[in-house]
């Protein structure tokens, strides 16, 4: 287990609200796809480089669970990390706060390797070591 932290920053827009002024719900898991495409990209191989090795990890499962509104214009940290790294599959934390701080989402998401082909994959090794230094308990 590791406690190395991947923050990814977002400002929410104007098209993310609702009339009431707050995130619609659906519009979180465009959110937390940013911050996991960033994720990849900081882990070197950004998920366009899986595709192109004949991989894809789509979502396979996702839990959200919302505690507080995030607003248009505020600036929403989502930090992602990785609970469980199996042979094909894999699954993601995430907590997303605004800039005070306060808790807005807790989610988790589970993917599976996939050949472009959609056929199950074994996960390669050198992912497995990367995902392996971000991976830790759940808050």
């Amino acid at each position: 287990m590791s406690d190395q932290r991947f923050v990814h920053p977002y400002r929410v827009t104007y098209r993310d609200c609702t009339l009431g002024n707050h995130v619609y719900y659906a519009n979180y898991l465009g959110i937390l796809e940013a911050a996991r495409g960033e994720f990849f990209r900081q882990l070197g191989a950004p998920l366009l480089q899986w595709q192109e090795a004949g991989l894809m990890f789509p979502v396979v499962e996702a839990r959200l669970q919302y505690l507080a509104p995030a607003r248009y214009d505020d600036l929403l940290n989502t930090e992602v990390w990785l609970t469980r790294v199996e042979r094909v599959r894999f699954t993601f934390g995430y907590q997303v706060t605004n800039h005070r701080r306060t808790r807005i989402l807790r989610a988790e998401t589970g993917h599976a390797c996939l050949s472009l082909e959609e056929k199950l994959k074994r996960l390669p090794e050198s992912l497995v070591a990367a995902l392996q230094s971000h991976l830790r308990a759940g808050d």
